[in-house]
């Protein structure tokens, strides 16, 4: 494919020598003379008078120095030492040889695309015993095509063109738009379903985007869903973004100009989130450089310019020669060049303008002094000094001043365009694509001159649609111009000419385009193992990937007459609004502030002094009036305040209302993108499997911090929602206190397959009144399942979405369980009975129960992991996928609790998520002799898991093993330590109690000093004396 193979992306755009000089033939030598002697008849002429000869010359010189200052040597020297002079066109250049110029190549996407398509080779043979992978085919693949609006444009023209492909290739297509519009009934007509939109920015898109398996986005208008698929869980969706808009491209310098960071770095993530950016020009690429990942890809073509062809016909005035100071009878010749600026741009309009100079002689003059030749060089990329030095140049082959015209203005440029009876395209530079402007100028039926560059010549055929003159003899322009011109005006010939290239233009390049498109999807878009690989693009009709569908736009195209401008930058200003709201809030509460502290300095200088001389004065009377007490006492008292103060905070009304109730439905959810799909009432409670997605404010559990397992992002992924099984039984007790639990994917909402309320209370009374007993409850039904159209039974759906390899690794995971010789290859009879399964880990158990399952659960992941985790966290690549697959086993692991609940003989209902009717499924007398009760049963359950844990636990292997990561360790040995290490304590405190009584009654105690005796009261003359008497 030729967009492919020759675009580019991902390298920086590199500039290769434009000019090189090279030796130059040996004919041509006598033009070169000629061209000489014609230079010096008109200098030396007697009509040049001395100043304008001064002014000539001062020209002359000035050109002569851009040409050194841009270009090569003028010449290249002999290895003899002479000089060789050149011939005709670009040969009387002495040989300037203008290469291919700026190549725009891909390189790190290309390589990345031939690594994965090794990989991919390399991986797929069988392992463990196990068949190579299988595709079996049972759906189309699904694409999304996201537009801003549905008003009629060539966007729409293309992206219909390219899903009527796709459709016909095998693929199924939806279109989302953020407006309604008349191109609604032309995807209807080709059978494409449509679906309106929120207008917004915020991630409010209630789309489950995980459906599909690519997603095609049209221009820089819908970034709102490249914002949605920023966040979890949709960031590995395949993102194609297509961006035909230069509008973004123009506002860079101006954002970087007014440091407008947040923007840019808004802008720069979203492309960065696209898998790839598609850019219709080679061009585009280096405009938009500043965002490039490796990620930017060309696919060139497009019907933008026979679109605006036909809406300006319809628009056109009559007048606009004279509106634009022309007269009817003027011929009028446009100069067109590349996009790109470079450096021999000058010196090919000087040899185009010399080829012009046999036009003065045929074309008649008007008033026998105006003449009615017309040029205008329409190129923008000139400078005010190359347009100076390209007017002199003109003066210099024998142009008047009214002749010759610079015009830059691009509206300027397509009126002129509109008027010009020839386009000739003046550049040699060898590009990568057909000009745009070439495409332009046949759409608008004129008759399009252009030298036979490769480019060129592969698209058009010379005297058919367009006239070719050889690049290296540009005299060769001057014969085909006397052939057109005839009597002042374009001869019958190339009137036929011009009207077959504009014909041809309306399809030109459609093939190009359309291949790109489906080569683009084959390497981007991996395909799960159920669904079938599209149809070669060879095997569709050959109009259809030929040609743009114009026809089914006929009866709306007069509608398209809005305003582009508006259009084209209606977001870039919804942005940059919203940008400088936020700005200008922040702005003014600074100000105001500023203002505030300006104004009140010396007030909160007053309050801050009273308010800390309070709080050291409350302070102090809290240290006199608080009981002392040891540290320990502190520490259990702040942790109690803690726990209270926990408590009290998660406690919101649903807490309230859950904990009276009999079951609790959990949602495990990963990611931000999840959240408009989780149930807000007290039955549901959401489930993060990562704390950087959680909803705040919610009352959602974390399921990281409960199983440090899911803080690695391998096992996050691969266990899927399994991951929040493990992460609840794991004392389960402290979150979960409700007798019965279940579980909802976030994704029955999106499907709109979640319960209904009708359904919940329904479902709440059968458990309450304990109608089935000790039953499983599920309503999301296998044989609903969008993934089996074909109704396939438990074990063939099953090995269609693993790639053919369920039953080889079932069999292998409970060989390994159960330790049975390496000859058994049996599986759990799973019979096709008319019933139903579950899907999509929607389901209701008792408590118990879901302990038990999770005790099974966890010894058949371990035994899973260490069967597949060698070869997929090295390489990537699963054994039960196609290719690359993060999730690896996660989808067989959907379907392991349909084989606990079957073989553990618990009753199977099937609730209508409508209705809440139910039915029972797979009755339990009709399981009678299939069931491997005993392989099921608690007892057996509960020994292999105590085994696990006594060797856990004992014996501390040090070889790498899931199963302790997963969840509690808990066999009889443990409450046995438990209890003597509690023995232990309580003995351990006694002695301490007998210690410290023993050192309080040997504790030395001193004597006393001395007999205190009290003294005689005063007066008392001798207390030792008896009175006479």
């Amino acid at each position: 494919m030729g967009s492919l193979e020759a675009a580019v992306v991902g390298a920086p755009p590199k500039r290769s020598p434009l000019l090189r000089s090279s030796p130059p033939p040996a004919a041509g030598r006598s033009s070169l003379h000629r061209a000489r002697s014609r230079l010096a008849r008109f200098l030396f002429s007697e009509k040049v008078g001395y100043v304008q000869w001064v002014l000539t010359v001062a020209a002359f010189l000035l050109v002569i120095a851009l040409f050194q200052a841009f270009l090569p040597g003028s010449a290249v020297e002999r290895p003899g030492g002479g000089r060789d002079a050149g011939g005709g066109g670009l040969a009387q250049i002495q040989g300037l040889d203008f290469g291919e110029g700026i190549r725009f190549v891909p390189t790190k996407l290309l390589e990345r695309w031939e690594r994965e398509s090794r990989e991919a080779n390399s991986s797929a043979s069988g392992a463990f015993g196990g068949g190579p992978p299988r595709r079996f085919g049972l759906r189309k693949p699904l694409l999304a095509l996201v537009f801003p609006d549905l008003l009629p444009d060539a966007m729409q023209l293309q992206m219909v063109s390219i899903a009527s492909v796709l459709k016909e290739i095998g693929y199924d297509v939806e279109v989302f738009s953020f407006e309604d519009g008349p191109v609604h009934s032309v995807w209807q007509t080709i059978g494409v379903s449509v679906s309106i939109l929120p207008i917004t920015t915020k991630q409010e898109i209630t789309i489950d985007w995980l459906d599909y398996n690519g997603i095609l986005v049209s221009s820089l208008d819908s970034r709102p869903l490249i914002s949605c698929l920023l966040q979890e869980p949709f960031k590995n969706v395949p993102v194609i973004w297509t961006i035909h808009e230069r509008s973004l491209s123009l506002h860079l310098n101006k954002y970087a100009a007014n440091g407008q960071v947040q923007l840019l770095s808004g802008w720069k993530q979203a492309f960065s989130r696209a898998t790839v950016v598609v850019f219709p020009m080679y061009i585009m690429p280096m405009m938009y450089s500043e965002f490039d990942v490796d990620n930017f890809l060309v696919i060139p073509g497009s019907p933008a310019e026979a679109w605006e062809a036909d809406s300006s016909a319809k628009q056109k005035h009559h007048n606009l020669k004279e509106n634009m100071g022309y007269g009817q009878e003027d011929f009028v010749i446009a100069i067109v060049s590349s996009q790109f600026s470079y450096s021999g741009m000058l010196i090919e309009h000087a040899l185009i303008l010399e080829a012009l100079t046999p036009l003065l002689q045929q074309l008649p003059y008007v008033n026998t002094s105006f003449s009615s030749l017309k040029i205008g060089i329409l190129s923008p990329n000139l400078t005010a000094t190359s347009r100076t030095a390209l007017e002199a140049i003109a003066q210099k082959v024998g142009f008047p001043n009214s002749i010759v015209e610079n015009i830059i203005v691009d509206q300027d440029m397509n009126n002129f365009m509109d008027i010009a009876d020839i386009v000739i395209y003046g550049s040699f530079l060898e590009e990568q694509f057909f000009p745009n402007i070439l495409m332009q100028a046949l759409s608008l039926g004129k008759l399009v001159v252009a030298p036979d560059l490769v480019m060129i010549s592969k698209y058009v055929v010379n005297g058919m649609n367009a006239y070719l003159f050889s690049k290296e003899r540009v005299d060769t322009l001057s014969k085909i111009l006397l052939e057109v011109v005839s009597n002042g005006k374009l001869s019958l010939s190339a009137q036929q000419v011009a009207s077959d290239g504009k014909r041809h233009a309306r399809n030109l390049m459609a093939t190009e385009t359309i291949q790109g498109y489906v080569s683009l999807l084959e390497k981007v878009v991996k395909f799960p193992s159920e669904i079938a690989p599209p149809k070669p693009i060879e095997e569709i009709p050959v109009k259809l990937r030929e040609e743009w569908q114009w026809d089914l736009f006929l009866n709306i195209r007069g509608m398209d007459n809005l305003n582009g401008s508006f259009k084209r930058y209606k977001m870039l200003d919804k942005v940059e609004e919203q940008f400088n709201q936020r700005n200008s809030a922040n702005t003014s509460a600074s100000f105001d502030e500023a203002f505030s502290s300006i104004a009140w300095e010396e007030e909160k200088s007053i309050e801050m002094m009273n308010a800390k001389r309070r709080i050291e004065e409350e302070e102090l009377k809290d240290r006199s009036d608080q009981p002392h007490g040891t540290w320990e006492e502190v520490y259990r008292s702040s942790k109690r305040a803690d726990r209270a103060r926990n408590e009290l905070h998660e406690r919101d009304e649903r807490e309230l209302e859950r904990t009276g109730q009999l079951l609790c439905v959990y949602e495990p959810y990963f990611g931000e993108g999840a959240w408009p799909f989780l149930h807000q009432t007290s039955l549901y409670r959401g489930v993060g499997l990562s704390s950087k997605g959680r909803r705040p404010g919610a009352d959602d559990i974390d399921a990281s911090s409960r199983l440090p397992l899911l803080s690695n992002s391998y096992y996050r992924d691969v266990l899927g929602e399994y991951g929040a099984f493990f992460a609840l039984a794991n004392r389960i007790d402290r979150v979960h206190k409700n007798a019965w639990i279940g579980f909802q994917s976030w994704r029955a909402s999106a499907r709109k397959n979640s319960l209904s309320k009708e359904a919940e209370a329904k479902l709440l009374e059968a458990i309450q009144k304990r109608r089935h007993g000790d039953a499983l409850y599920f309503w999301i039904r296998l044989d609903k399942d969008p993934r089996n159209p074909q109704h396939l039974d438990f074990w063939d759906f099953c090995d269609a979405i693993n790639a053919g390899n369920c039953r080889f690794a079932v069999a292998e995971v409970l060989r390994r369980m159960y330790n049975i010789q390496l000859d058994w290859n049996s599986l759990p009879q799973m019979p096709k009975d008319g019933d139903s399964w579950s899907v999509m880990h929607s389901w209701v158990l008792p408590t118990r129960s879901f302990l038990e399952f999770v005790m099974f659960s966890r010894m058949f992941v371990d035994e899973m992991d260490a069967l597949a985790y060698d070869d997929h966290h090295t390489s990537g690549h699963c054994f039960l996928s196609m290719s690359k697959d993060r999730q690896c086993y996660s989808r067989l692991l959907e379907l392991l609790a349909n084989v606990w609940a079957y073989h553990s003989a618990r009753r199977m209902v099937f609730v209508n998520p409508e209705s809440g009717a139910m039915q029972e499924q797979h009755r339990l007398e009709k399981r009678r002799g299939q069931m491997w009760i005993r392989w099921f049963s608690y007892a057996t359950l509960k020994g292999m898991d105590e085994d696990r844990a006594e060797e856990a636990d004992s014996d501390r292997p040090d070889r790498r093993w899931l199963w302790p990561q997963t969840g509690e360790v808990v066999w009889r040995g443990v409450y046995e330590r438990e209890r003597n290490m509690r023995q232990q304590q309580k003995e351990r405190r006694k002695q301490q109690s007998k210690d410290k009584i023993r050192r309080i009654k040997k504790r030395a105690r001193q004597k006393t000093l001395g007999k205190y005796i009290k003294p005689p009261p005063d007066g008392a003359d001798n207390v030792n004396t008896t009175r006479r008497r």
